[in-house]
């Protein structure tokens, strides 16, 4: 197992006893928590040193942490983020850069950077995160990781620095299926929605987002593998929206939100954010209230299409990401570019608010690269039941 100096995963913070259950159904396991969420005793520092510097330790665990430590998972500490959650990359400009256990020349993801980390290189079994743009997913794609982004508003998310409250979601990261689901019994309960998903589907525009032929190629491979078990997916056309104005719609209204949390703290002095942060933070500062009235607009339309295309029993399978990590010495460029593809993927969970569940089923040039199942609002559960039997089936729980 490696150290965690070597994979740069956690934060170097004074020990600080943290209880947790005796007993419970997390008993045994180890919990890490990413650096936006309270956990008392301990300086929530957003990723920004400044930040950690005019917190002081907090009073209170965020409720849904607490819940994973009631149940008897037992705190290791807290782990990496990008600057105020505000990156997908994992690389933040002022601490040594997290190493991805699964393919070390490329990045981890963020902003859940060290928690993904963490888990993929055996120091927590456990580790605390959130997905506002992909920050759970991402991660999980790079790393080779099971994960969900769950439907938003069902995990609470007091205790949480805020991004972008409308698109904000809790998220946890787990090497295997079991885990996983032990976890999502805690915080989730039971599922909400309660027809089965028996309707699998694909959209050509998604599956063409796509890197390169080796990705393409890959992702047909997985998706092979998934209608092994759930039948073979029904092509239907995509919805009303462009694949450019959703993406557009969703960096709108997530800087927007975003400048409305943080701008008056990144205005007040300087910050030393890295500039392609400020840089999406001041976007926000420009966007008008009548373009945020009318994103509203575009995003309840998309949301109610998407509702209806899924029904009550069918799901979207997609790429999670365009493909595997890019390499940790990537250009500035490099990172934008697939960035911006990646968000085109990424955007229809954030956006409808459902939950969207990423398997660790693949690989690309010896990286890990996963595929995604999108449902119905509140098929969390499900969901991660659906994965867990397509994993079994290839061998991979």
């Amino acid at each position: 197992m490696p150290a965690a100096r070597d994979l740069n995963a956690f934060l170097d913070l004074p020990e600080v006893a943290v209880p947790h259950g005796e007993s419970g159904p997390l008993k045994g396991l180890s919990l890490a928590v990413k650096d936006i969420f309270d956990v008392a005793g301990h300086v929530t520092g957003c990723g920004n040193p400044l930040r950690a510097a005019e917190a002081g330790p907090a009073r209170r665990t965020a409720s849904a942490v607490k819940m994973i430590l009631d149940a008897g998972a037992r705190f290791v500490g807290k782990t990496q983020t990008d600057e105020l959650a505000f990156s997908l990359m994992g690389q933040n400009v002022h601490f040594p850069h997290p190493v991805n256990p699964r393919a070390p020349d490329r990045v981890t993801g963020g902003s859940s950077s060290g928690s993904a980390a963490a888990v993929a290189g055996g120091l927590a079994d456990i580790a605390v995160g959130s997905d506002t743009g992909g920050s759970i997913r991402a991660p999980a794609s790079f790393c080779g990781l099971f994960a969900l982004r769950t439907t938003h508003g069902r995990i609470p998310l007091d205790g949480a620095m805020p991004l972008a409250p409308s698109l904000d979601t809790f998220g946890w990261f787990a090497r295997d299926a079991q885990t996983y689901e032990a976890v999502a019994k805690v915080v989730l309960g039971g599922d909400r929605h309660r027809s089965p998903l028996t309707r699998p589907m694909r959209i050509e525009a998604l599956d063409l987002l796509v890197a390169g032929p080796a990705e393409a190629a890959e992702h047909e491979r997985l998706s092979h593998l998934v209608a092994g078990v759930t039948g073979a997916p029904q092509p239907v056309g995509p919805v009303r929206q462009g694949l450019d104005e959703l993406y557009w719609c969703f960096r709108t209204i997530q800087a927007q939100e975003a400048w409305a949390m943080h701008g008056k703290w990144i205005s007040s002095a300087n910050r030393g954010l890295a500039p392609a942060v400020e840089e999406r933070f001041r976007f926000g500062a420009t966007v008008s209230r009548a373009e945020v009235l009318a994103e509203g607009v575009r995003r309840k339309a998309f949301r109610t299409a998407l509702a209806d295309l899924l029904g009550e029993d069918g799901f979207l399978i997609l790429p999670t990401v365009p493909g595997p990590a890019p390499k940790s010495a990537g250009t500035p460029e490099d990172f934008a570019s697939f960035r911006e593809r990646a968000l085109r993927l990424l955007c229809w969970s954030g956006l409808s608010g459902f939950p969207q569940v990423t398997l660790p089923l693949g690989s690309v040039a010896g990286a890990p690269f996963g595929i995604s199942l999108l449902g119905p609002r509140d098929s969390d559960r499900a969901l991660i039941s659906l994965g867990a039997t397509i994993l079994d089936a290839a061998g991979q729980d």
